[in-house]
């Protein structure tokens, strides 16, 4: 792998997470994103993930749990399906349907995930192509060092769970930070940037340091 290349492409990553939107509402949030993951056998696992986005008011909190079937090919990519579970505040739940391949393009980490979404305030189903492109530089010559790790992902809305809802270019989630492991513990702290694009509206900017653990059994 070549580290000038992957290091250009994790400041290419930075610089997207310091992009402002042309006109848009800044918050604060904080992002807990713990997960526990089983090894089924050398290319199976199925993994339990949640997720903690807490917002300053008056947007809602947001909390998820997805659980998540994986399995990789012989090329090296990992197919997962998987279903989740939403609460966006106190009166709006979400079931979304998950189908995603992981994959690698020499030196970058790429992700394309397509999401069937049941919102229970809005009358229809959604449907949304998320791709994520990402890289990682190991900061030292072990194994289990610290990494440093960013990624870019675009949301695109193909149907809108509302019938004039908006489709497009929805979204851009930008993260940049440090990652390590420790025995069966994966470690990930950054910044992450949530930008939602919006018609007729200022995008809304979320800004939210970012704390992940994965436990692997």
């Amino acid at each position: 792998m070549n580290p000038l290349c992957v290091g250009a492409s994790v400041a290419v990553i930075a610089a997207l997470s310091a992009v402002p939107a042309v006109a848009g509402d800044e918050e604060g949030e904080l992002w807990f994103n713990p997960s526990f993951v089983k090894t089924l056998d050398a290319r199976t696992s199925v993994e339990l993930e949640t997720a903690q986005r807490l917002r300053d008011a008056p947007r809602t909190d947001t909390y998820f749990a997805r659980a998540w079937l994986n399995r990789e090919d012989a090329a090296g990519r990992e197919w997962s399906v998987g279903v989740e579970h939403r609460w966006d505040g106190p009166d709006e739940r979400e079931v979304r349907l998950l189908q995603q391949v992981g994959y690698d393009l020499g030196p970058l980490e790429l992700r394309t995930r397509l999401e069937q979404r049941f919102v229970d305030v809005d009358p229809r189903t959604g449907v949304r192509v998320r791709q994520r492109i990402g890289a990682t530089v190991p900061l030292s010559d072990r194994g289990d060092g610290w990494a440093l790790t960013g990624d870019a992902e675009v949301f695109v809305t193909l149907r809108s769970t509302e019938p004039d809802g908006q489709t497009g270019l929805t979204g851009l989630r930008t993260f940049i930070g440090l990652e390590r492991s420790y025995g069966r513990y994966d470690v990930s702290v950054g910044y992450l940037r949530q930008q939602d694009i919006r018609e007729n509206a200022d995008d809304r900017v979320g800004h939210a340091p970012f704390v992940g653990l994965a436990v692997n059994f």
